[in-house]
């Protein structure tokens, strides 16, 4: 939808008098002085730069009209500034560096880039042709028609050109949708899905153009070796792998030199593409001519038949002849002697060879023969097949041969198919990413992309259907099946039917496969190059680094390497399908891309290039996929398997990168999508797990404070269902706001070295007590929220001066109990095990003493899910009292423990009721005593808080009669003062020195006794069962109503857990988490 702006001029201003025009961009260039950095407040809101905005302004330039904005300038341009930015904006070079800048001594200059040139006929369509058109149209494509016959070669092709067409109408969508800078394909995948995706195709398409460089390479010395100078081969050509050696050996020579001429500089190589095309363009045009001149007069090439089975001639015979008479005498002739042994008279012959006559056909009989028809159907062959004219009749020989007599037979060199061809053929459709990659040198990429691309998809696809069907239609079938033109006097089948000279093909192909060659050495590395710039991937980075003029050497050694094991297989055959691969996983990924992006419908999604719809992407998508199995089933899983273990490894070491990918915005779909349907009910037992919400301290350097609290957190969840680590800051959010940033990467920090993997919030509040109630009541989202708390227990306690540490915690206990959640307390953290710990040996207590849903047998089988807990045992131990059967008690929690599927070994402990001990006395004595003596010193401490301000009332007391209405006040801060509350006063601080008086010979509370009691009993049968056990877990018992005891709380969990390593306190949530149901 077009958009109209309307420039309205603002009078009054400096930029309306005439003697100031042209100084604006004067100062808009200069260099603001250096500022010292100030404090960080809540008031200066971080924003997102840009390299497109510019912060530099001049007060003397927006001045008094933009007055209400001017606070605004430090983080937002003015829009004369912006725009400015946007029409100086350039692309830049190789695409990963997204801006490109020089830092000198005065500060950051932008480089000045070249602006670009290339339209879409130079820029994208020609280096399209060059790459599309290649080694496959001559040297296998005549092969291809012999021997899938005119119908399914055309089929090949419709599948192969459909998969690009669709795949150039994804990549021109993803290409107009923004500016994208030089990187191609590989730059547009990894922005549209993400860097996980991005690493793992690119590295796909980065093998991909480097096997086509060994492809083009052994089409060359196939070429060079077999059609320009067959006496240069070092081994016996007549041996199927003497052949492949000899490609080894001259690939291997040929790929260094190419590999040192683009070493030396790219220059040379950019030089040569115009000629390279040019033999490309002259090769077609040979072609089409020699068509022409075959419907006129035929060239003149014979080929000899014996019986229905084509002879090879390399200048072996010259006639097509068993004998002939030479003045008057019957004499043998060469192709005599290849069948024959002996004298004529007496000689022993092959019995096929005497059994059926020769026969001298033309090899290419014209436009006009009948030669179509037969050439309609597939003519498929059996490895070492004899290649055959099934129109002929023959009389058939036995099968038993004398291996003696070498046979001239063309013989099937591989096992034909029709799948096989699919993946020979597909690299000839390749090369529709040319454009793309040079997006940086074109002049409108949004334009000359689809546009260049598509034509020359469209160009090349009619070309090669009028070669399938102007090959069937004038070539033998017989030669055409002929793939290394043996009958034809060694001469490349295409070449056959050109005109002026046979020649000119060979030549053209030579130089067209060297240029093609050339081109991807070139190309590849500076993919590699752009993915090591990246970043995603740590051991790739070494491959980032170039020479001072750009050129990337270290990825270019790594090319030449991985191009060398391509020219090692030996055969363009079996190397063809490898590189089908890589491409096709490429392109699946350029559809995936655009599907995603149309589907989720992003804000961003707006690209210039219209014609494009979700379901042809993932038609294009579907089509890759199935051709991937068509050409190579095996090859298929490989390249699947190895971009999947790239993408795992990716995401295993952590990609960092944020480039508002498509699948982070099908990940925020699905986990919306998800959260509401969690909405819907509250999960079933079977599905229960603890959903952690773990509550941190932090130091004063504002670090974890126990970094094993989130080592256990892994090990219980191992990576499984909900965790969500907070911590809470005092004070304010506007003062402390760059405190709890460094908190949350402090936090992050400390979660990915211990591999917990969650989320992490830190907060701000007034105190600790209202930030964690906040967590507690609000952490998670929809249906996912925390069931569980994981807190440590508050150490030295006791020793601290204040008491808000244990009060907090004790607040804790209360409010988790009240959201009906469960609550783990860890005792002794810093002692429990890290993730890198393995516990050879021990056990892993479990103290049943009061039902809490089962929370208590379902931890240690989680905990020993993870490798540190793994080989550590589970007891169970439960406390009997005197009324209870412990025999029957043993048995039905054996039975129990049977039906929830645990294994475990069951303890039942009886516990007699005895007298309370005199230990137990003293120590509940000593306890509430230290209680009161706590009360009296903070009591001390709030009357001498509190005597400056008793003065300061008395002196205000006339300010305060004169207020009419009450104000609410601080229960430290009394405003009036009247006879009764003075007298109250005054009994209280009477009864507060009775108190100090009476403190040692006080009596302590029948409760707390009992209590004791419990605690110290348990203690000592707990310590004396599992005193050695690795981690022991007990049932934490609830606090006291009242909340004048919590001290007095405190007390006795120290005394039910003294003398125990590592403790884990479990508070159930009031609902059953395990069922012996399945």
């Amino acid at each position: 939808m077009p958009t109209n702006f309307t420039v309205v001029p603002v009078e009054d201003t400096p930029l309306s008098d005439p003697d100031y025009d042209g100084e604006i961009l004067k100062e808009e260039d200069k260099e603001e002085p250096d500022m010292e950095a100030e404090p960080y407040s809540g008031e200066d809101t971080l924003r997102e730069t840009s390299s497109l905005i510019s912060t530099d302004h001049d007060d003397s330039i927006y001045g008094k009209n933009m007055a209400l904005y001017e606070d605004e300038m430090d983080s937002t341009p003015m829009v004369s500034s912006l725009l400015n930015k946007l029409a100086n904006y350039t692309n830049i070079t190789q695409g990963v560096i997204e801006h490109e800048e020089a830092e000198s001594e005065e500060g950051i200059q932008r480089v000045t880039v070249k602006g670009p040139q290339m339209g879409t006929f130079i820029g994208v369509f020609l280096p399209c042709m060059q790459n599309i058109l290649g080694v496959i149209l001559f040297l296998r494509l005549t092969w291809i028609v012999g021997t899938a016959g005119i119908m399914e070669a055309l089929a090949v092709i419709f599948m192969c050109c459909s998969c690009t067409m669709l795949t150039a109408i994804s990549m021109s969508a993803i290409a107009t949708n923004g500016v994208v800078p030089a990187g191609g394909s590989y730059y547009m995948i990894s922005r549209a899905l993400g860097p996980e995706f991005g690493g793992a195709v690119g590295l796909c398409f980065y093998l991909g153009t480097t096997f086509a460089g060994s492809m083009y390479i052994l089409g060359t010395m196939e070429i060079f070796l077999t059609y320009i100078m067959p006496t240069a081969n070092v081994f016996n050509v007549q041996e199927l792998h003497w052949m492949q050696n000899n490609m080894r050996i001259y690939g291997t020579c040929c790929l260094a030199i190419m590999t040192l001429v683009v070493f030396v500089g790219v220059k040379y190589v950019n030089k040569l593409a115009l000629i390279f095309l040019s033999c490309v363009v002259l090769s077609i045009m040979a072609i089409y001519a020699g068509v022409i001149q075959s419907a006129i007069k035929p060239p003149n090439f014979q080929i000899c038949l014996l019986g229905n089975r084509i002879l090879k001639n390399h200048d072996t015979f010259d006639k097509c002849l068993k004998t002939e008479v030479i003045n008057n005498v019957t004499s043998p002739t060469k192709l005599w002697t290849l069948f024959c042994k002996g004298d004529l008279g007496n000689a022993t012959c092959d019995e096929y060879f005497t059994l059926n006559n020769l026969t001298e056909i033309q090899a290419v009989p014209g436009l006009l023969s009948k030669a179509i028809s037969e050439n309609m159907w597939g003519h498929y062959g059996q490895y070492m097949s004899i290649v055959e004219k099934k129109e002929l009749n023959s009389i058939g020989a036995s099968d038993i041969m004398d291996k003696s007599i070498s046979t001239p037979y063309v013989l099937n060199d591989i096992a034909t198919f029709f799948t096989l061809l699919v993946g020979i053929y597909f690299p000839s459709v390749t090369g529709i990413m040319a454009g793309s990659n040079r997006s940086g040198d074109l002049r409108d990429p949004q334009r000359s992309i689809p546009t260049g691309t598509i034509l020359a998809i469209v160009t090349t696809s009619l070309i090669y259907i009028s070669c399938v069907v102007l090959f069937g239609a004038c070539i033998e079938g017989v030669v055409l099946r002929d793939k290394y033109g043996d009958s034809v006097k060694n001469t490349l089948v295409v070449s056959t039917l050109a005109w002026p000279s046979s020649w000119v093909i060979v030549i053209g192909s030579f130089f067209s496969c060297c240029g093609a060659g050339l081109q991807s050495l070139t190309g590849a590395p500076r993919i590699l190059q752009a993915i090591a710039r990246d970043g995603i991937i740590p051991f790739l980075q070494v491959f980032g680094h170039s020479k001072a003029n750009g050129e990337p050497t270290w990825a270019l050694l790594l090319t030449a390497a991985i191009c060398e094991i391509g020219i090692l297989i030996g055969s363009l055959d079996y190397v063809a399908p490898i590189l089908s691969m890589f491409f096709l996983m490429c392109y699946l990924f350029v559809n995936l891309a655009c599907a995603v992006q149309t589907l989720l419908r992003t804000p961003n999604w707006r690209p210039r290039f219209k014609f494009y719809h979700w379901s042809l992407s993932f038609l294009g998508m579907s089509l890759s996929f199935s051709l991937m199995f068509v050409s190579s089933w095996f090859y298929a899983l490989f390249v699947i398997l190895l971009a999947g273990c790239i993408y795992k490894y990716i995401e295993y070491r952590g990609a960092e990168k944020e480039w508002g990918d498509g699948i982070r915005g099908l990940s925020l779909n699905a986990a919306r999508y998800a959260l509401i349907k969690l909405e819907e009910a509250p999960p079933h037992t079977k599905n229960w797990r603890p959903q952690l919400l773990v509550l941190l301290k932090l130091d004063s350097d504002l670090g974890v404070k126990h970094p094993r609290l989130l080592s256990f957190t892994s090990q219980l969840k191992a990576g499984k269902g909900l965790t969500i680590v907070c911590s809470v800051l005092e004070g304010t959010y506007m003062a402390r706001g760059a405190d709890a940033k460094l908190s949350e990467q402090n936090i992050k920090a400390a979660m990915a070295k211990e591999k917990t993997k969650g989320f992490c919030h830190v907060v701000v509040s007034s105190n600790q007590r209202d930030g964690f109630s906040h967590l507690i009541q609000s952490a998670g989202l929809g249906g996912m929220k925390h069931n569980a708390v994981l807190v440590a227990w508050p150490a030295n306690w006791k020793q601290s001066e204040s008491s808000l540490s244990w009060k907090n915690f004790i607040e804790t206990i209360r409010e988790t109990t009240a959201a009906n959640q469960a609550l783990l307390v860890a005792k002794n953290i810093d002692t429990f095990p890290i993730n890198q710990d393995r516990l050879a040996e021990g056990t892993i207590d479990v103290w049943w003493i009061v039902h809490d849903g089962g929370l208590l047998m379902l931890l240690p089988f989680l905990l020993r899910q993870h490798k540190v807990w793994r080989k550590c045992k589970m007891r169970i131990f439960t406390v009997a009292q005197m009324d209870d059967n412990s025999i029957q008690m043993k048995k039905d929690l054996q039975t129990f423990l049977y039906h929830l599927r645990l294994e475990a070994k069951v303890e039942v402990v009886e516990m007699h009721a005895g007298d309370i001990s005199a230990f137990t006395y003293e120590k509940t004595l000593v306890m509430e005593q230290r209680s009161q003596m706590l009360k009296q010193m903070q009591l001390s401490k709030t009357e001498r808080e509190r005597e400056p301000q008793l003065i300061h009332d008395r002196n205000t007391k006339s300010h305060a009669v004169q207020n009419d209405k009450p104000t609410l006040m601080s229960d430290r801060v009394h405003m009036t003062w009247t006879k009764e509350k003075l007298l109250s006063e005054r009994n209280r601080l009477r009864e507060a020195n009775m108190t100090v008086r009476d403190i040692f010979n006080m009596k302590p509370d029948q409760t707390n006794v009992r209590r004791m009691h419990t605690a110290v009993k348990l203690n000592e049968v707990v310590v004396n069962k599992s005193q050695e056990a690795q981690l022991v877990l007990l049932n934490m018992p609830g606090p006291p109503k009242n909340q004048g005891g919590d001290e007095n709380y405190m007390e006795f969990l120290e005394v039910l857990t003294e003398g125990l390593e590592r403790v884990l306190l479990v508070r159930g949530g009031g609902r059953e988490v395990i069922t012996i149901y399945s």
